[in-house]
């Protein structure tokens, strides 16, 4: 997944592409205006007009949660635990999440973890991380090692962070090149795996 900061969030397929992406395809998209006028302001991804207004990007965000898009859930849950409306944010993740998005069962982890708009609850939390972690969420496959490293030991904590660090999560890319510099139990082999998987 994109990280939050560096990127644009494309409405109208509900997709998001990093900045010098976007910002390529606008380059290309000044240079043909001239031969192909239609073009103009339309999305990288979908070819779509990119709605502009506000009220434009509202009624496609509402038309795609209504179609059960899971990826606009999650993102409206999102928007409701930025506002402080956990109960809202809960029930988007939760649909989200029953339609199989990750971010909305690692979203779910951090809000039992955290006991916003549900009691904490460990057991709920692990197993919204590890369905995260099996959809391909190198964050919440860095929380598992942290708290597996606790229940089962430094063996299957490594190997989460083996995965997390070659789906490109930092933190775990970190802590396997701490371990190995302090001569702890990861091999150079095993280094050498995460890094190409960078």
């Amino acid at each position: 997944t994109l990280g939050n900061d560096l990127n644009v969030e494309l409405v109208c397929c509900n997709k998001k592409i990093c900045d010098g992406c976007f910002n390529a395809h606008q380059i290309k998209e000044d240079e043909e205006q001239l031969e192909r006028p239609w073009l103009k302001d339309s999305c990288p991804l979908c070819k779509h007009h990119r709605p502009l207004s506000d009220a434009e990007k509202d009624a496609i965000k509402r038309r795609r949660i209504e179609a059960n898009d899971p990826i606009a859930m999650c993102q409206e849950g999102t928007r409701s635990y930025a506002k402080g409306d956990y109960n809202g944010a809960f029930e988007y993740f939760s649909k989200a999440a029953k339609l199989g998005d990750a971010e909305a069962h690692g979203r779910l982890a951090l809000m039992y973890h955290d006991g916003h708009g549900v009691e904490k609850d460990e057991k709920k939390e692990i197993y919204h991380y590890e369905e995260a972690a099996i959809g391909g969420h190198p964050s919440a496959r860095f929380n598992l090692a942290l708290i597996d490293r606790k229940r089962y030991g430094m063996d299957r904590a490594t190997k989460h962070h083996i995965i997390a660090a070659g789906q490109g999560h930092d933190g775990s890319l970190t802590w396997l090149l701490e371990n190995h510099r302090r001569g702890g139990f990861v091999k150079k082999e095993v280094l050498g795996a995460a890094l190409r998987a960078q």
